[in-house]
């Protein structure tokens, strides 16, 4: 009943940002926790950050921190990925994906909706 859209993908160049959206509709994000996993091919599906959304706790995978930033905007039910010093090992789909709950959560089994994914590739 939840469905979630991604904006936001590109291309750029090494050392590049991007800035991703996750927007709910039918539901708000008040009572969920929201992650971002990305799948590079040949790769699994992993997860770079999460948030629970009324606490605002938040996660950040090794390979991310110190360059990419998650936030939410309660007035806009959306959920931002800021990417900055993107690196070609980035490039990927980005997925946002949501649950109800009030921890945090990494494993893509734990969470319900899913959006439709962006694609974001970074060039040398």
């Amino acid at each position: 009943q939840v469905q979630l859209v991604e904006s936001g993908g590109g291309l750029v160049q090494a050392g590049g940002s991007l800035r991703l959206s996750c927007a709910a509709s039918g539901r708000t994000f008040s009572s969920y926790a929201v992650g971002w996993f990305r799948q590079a091919p040949g790769k699994e599906r992993e997860c770079v950050l999460a948030i629970n959304w009324s606490s605002g706790r938040t996660y950040y995978a090794d390979s991310v921190k110190g360059r990419f930033t998650i936030s939410r905007d309660s007035a806009r039910n959306t959920v931002y990925l800021q990417m900055n010093s993107l690196e070609p090992e980035d490039t990927a789909v980005y997925y946002c994906a949501a649950r109800r709950g009030q921890g945090l959560y990494t494993g893509e089994a734990h969470y319900d909706y899913w959006g439709q994914g962006t694609q974001v590739t970074v060039s040398s």
